[in-house]
């Protein structure tokens, strides 16, 4: 790590404890010979998107993010393709991507993990879809329910009891109306389903270790979409089951892998990008971008 000269720091004040936060990691930098980091705030208008350009033209050896997983999300599109490593700080409610690199939600632990880890090359999605300029994601896209369970997460609730306040928002919403999609894999014949929500993932796990896509690895080529398509309330527990247990087949519970994936649904849904809500639409489109992300993994 001694190679490294200088790091950014880019960070969502919302999410953070400000100075503590930066004493710890400050810290941590000039114990390991850094010199003082770039420090970038995210804002209201702008979740990251300059503040990666900036520590790109300042050719920065290394970008540490912490905040939520928009913010998470928005750096790290802005960095693929550039070769500067990303570490994953802990910070907000969701954490998908550090969760599923391994990486400590305790941020004491997880800089000593990153700072002295090694670095893993990831894919990076790219997403289109009706009113959404292009764009990409690392973690899972996805429209219908999930979209709505995002949504309809309050952040004061988010803050008091953490990714519990998904769970009160997934109860509330267990009878979101179904939607008629079409999913597209590749060049396959394109199928027909009615679903209460589509995930795209290039990870597979969710809060609370919920494997939604068992088999979805980072750095595998590949992204996996899973289908949930529960006809009645009654059919959840079983379904819930399904997802945690591998062995378990669940006729409402369906998935499919491949390197591109078109979703159409015949109508405006609600749809989100790495746990933040976007734009409602009827289409989402995502194409895989091999390896096209360095990470700092322990």
């Amino acid at each position: 790590m001694s190679s490294a000269k200088r790091a950014a720091v880019i960070v969502n004040p919302v999410k953070v404890d400000g100075d503590k936060f930066r004493r710890i990691v400050e810290t941590a930098l000039s114990e390991r010979g850094l010199d003082e980091p770039l420090w970038l705030e995210t804002t209201e208008d702008d979740a990251g998107v300059t503040m990666a350009r900036r520590a790109i033209d300042e050719q920065v050896d290394l970008v540490l993010v912490a905040g939520g997983d928009g913010t998470v999300r928005v750096v790290c599109a802005e960095l693929a393709r550039t070769a500067i490593p990303v570490a994953v700080l802990p910070g907000g409610t969701g954490n998908l991507l550090a969760r599923n690199l391994g990486i400590s939600l305790d941020l004491d632990v997880a800089l000593t993990e990153l700072l002295d880890g090694s670095e893993r090359r990831i894919d990076s999605v790219l997403v289109e879809g009706d009113q959404l300029t292009t764009d990409r994601f690392v973690v899972m896209a996805g429209l219908g329910l999930d979209a709505a369970i995002i949504e309809d997460a309050p952040d004061d609730l988010k803050k008091r009891v953490g990714w519990a306040a998904y769970v009160v928002s997934t109860l509330k919403n267990l009878n979101h109306p179904s939607v008629r999609v079409t999913i597209t894999v590749d060049d396959q014949p394109p199928v027909r389903r009615r679903a209460r929500t589509v995930v795209i993932g290039n990870v597979g796990t969710l809060q609370a270790n919920i494997p939604l896509l068992p088999d979805a690895v980072p750095d595998d080529g590949t992204i996996d979409v899973v289908v949930l398509a529960p006809r009645r309330i009654t059919h959840w527990p079983r379904l819930a089951l399904g997802l945690v247990v591998k062995s378990w087949r669940e006729r409402h519970v369906e998935r499919f892998t491949g390197r591109r994936i078109q979703l159409r649904a015949d109508r405006v849904v609600r749809r989100q990008l790495d746990g933040d809500a976007i734009d409602e639409g009827t289409s989402l489109t995502a194409e895989v971008d091999p390896a096209a992300l360095v990470v700092r993994v322990p």
